[in-house]
């Protein structure tokens, strides 16, 4: 018995190197770009992304991400660590704790490109707040942009996609179930935090996707994405509307809610949807608990950022702006998704520095 479990701690490393290794293989991906780089606005057509090869010498990436606290992130995280591994790079990466710790991030972008930083990927937490520091950086070395929508400011390459239609695969398809002329529906709304690169973006779609419905929005909270806060948002919000027919929003917030509403005993009245895709996200709408999410391929996301950057000090051709297409997932398609494009691996943990 004993042996049986020291073998265990032996493989689940050896495992997780194997999901690594076996999974950055150079890949064609099936992206979306935009006619005007980053500009959402502007008309998006397909591309088959076809990814770098691996780089003439170790370049140096430093990447600042808003948080750890969002399961999402871990999924970027991991989908980096996968290019890097294949494309022979190191990173360091720094996370800034949440949305409202705009100075630590800029504390942390500027300790971590002044130690032999080759260029900067960041996943701002705020759309302007970093315009003058980016600006500055983008004199010495490359800047890219990675999932949160930011000023144009000083940045040589995004990968993201549009968060206004990420809000209106949400809004669509509660509009869909609850047409204009049926019977009318209440709505809580959890956007996400304000100020963040993505958060009214998405309010905007989801607003969009609820033109010509039966939806009436009753509530809106605002709230950082911490699992907590989130939570007492949805209690807040149980105290004063209870009627609610569905709350919308933010991952954790959906992730939150489950528990909330069953201890209320009112998970079979109140429906969830999160405007994005997690594990528990993705395990909510597997059990049930969750109506449906939007995938925008987090993994893939990631890997597009380090092999943009990869192409731009290596001074290869590079796509200024792409992202993958975005899935809506609900119980009738969840089995068949390619998860791997979403999700990392339940037994990967965040890599602060690489290798």
């Amino acid at each position: 018995m004993y042996k049986l479990f020291f073998w265990q701690l032996l493989i689940i490393p050896v495992l997780i190197l194997f999901v690594i290794v076996s999974s950055v293989r150079a890949q064609t991906w099936r992206l979306e770009t935009w006619a005007v780089p980053f500009d959402y606005s502007s008309d998006s057509y397909f591309i088959d992304y076809e990814q770098t090869e691996p780089a003439s010498r170790q370049w140096h990436l430093c990447i600042a991400y808003p948080h750890l606290k969002d399961a999402y992130w871990l999924n970027v995280n991991f989908g980096m660590v996968q290019a890097a591994k294949r494309l022979g790079v190191s990173f360091t990466l720094v996370e800034a704790g949440g949305y409202p710790n705009l100075e630590r991030q800029q504390q942390q972008i500027e300790l971590c490109t002044a130690d032999r930083a080759d260029a900067l990927i960041v996943g701002p937490v705020s759309f302007r707040g970093l315009n003058e520091m980016i600006f500055e950086i983008s004199k010495k070395m490359p800047v890219l942009a990675t999932v949160n929508d930011i000023d144009n400011l000083g940045i040589t390459a995004k990968s993201g996609v549009s968060w206004v239609t990420m809000g209106h695969s949400a809004g669509e398809f509660l509009a869909k179930r609850h047409p204009s002329g049926s019977t009318p529906v209440k709505v809580a709304w959890f956007p996400g935090p304000k100020g963040a690169g993505w958060v009214g973006f998405i309010e905007s779609g989801f607003k969009r996707g609820l033109a010509d419905s039966a939806v009436n929005v009753v509530v809106t909270k605002w709230g950082d994405t911490g699992k907590e806060i989130q939570r007492t948002l949805v209690q807040e919000v149980m105290e004063s509307h209870p009627d609610v027919d569905y709350i919308v929003g933010n991952a954790l917030m959906a992730e939150a809610a489950i528990s909330t509403l069953r201890n209320r005993g009112l998970d079979n009245d109140i429906k969830i949807i999160s405007t994005y895709f997690t594990p528990a996200v993705y395990r909510g709408i597997r059990r049930g608990r969750i109506l449906a999410a939007p995938t925008d391929a987090p993994v893939i996301q990631g890997r597009i950022s380090i092999d943009q950057a990869v192409r731009i000090l290596e001074g290869r051709d590079y796509v200024k702006h792409a992202g993958p297409k975005i899935l809506m997932i609900d119980e009738n398609n969840w089995q068949e998704i390619n998860i791997s494009d979403s999700l990392a691996p339940p037994s990967f943990l965040p890599a602060f520095v690489w290798p």
